[in-house]
């Protein structure tokens, strides 16, 4: 099992340029979080989410994707989740995660357990 966290100030997502948003978040990201009345804690806690899962694959040595090919969403439950690219080395990843902001934080909590280690380090 692995986990990551991130926490990041607000302010440092406020009025970013296109070519920040694109190096950073999906098409589906930026218009989920454009739609919001402040975008910038919903980019926030994104990156966030982004830092914690590369901290987290990190720590169980498995090459993480860019920035912008993990992306958070929404299952109709309203729970984040995440979305990795479809590679053989994530295919047998448990994701899970916490998001949480407030007016000048957010923060990212992320475990991942791999379905192939399960039971082996028990």
């Amino acid at each position: 099992m692995a986990i990551g966290v991130d926490i990041e100030d607000i302010k440092r997502f406020e009025n970013k340029p296109q070519k920040f948003l694109d190096r950073i978040f999906t098409r589906d990201e930026q218009e989920y979080c454009l739609s919001k009345t402040n975008p910038a804690s919903h980019f926030t806690v994104r990156f966030c989410a982004k830092e914690a899962v590369i901290k987290a694959l990190n720590s169980i040595n498995i090459n993480h994707p860019q920035l912008n090919q993990i992306e958070i969403y929404h299952e109709n439950n309203k729970l984040p989740k995440i979305k990795l690219p479809d590679k053989k080395e994530y295919n047998n990843l448990i994701i899970e995660i916490s998001l949480s902001h407030d007016k000048t934080k957010a923060i990212a909590f992320v475990v991942i357990e791999d379905k192939m280690r399960r039971g082996v380090e028990a």
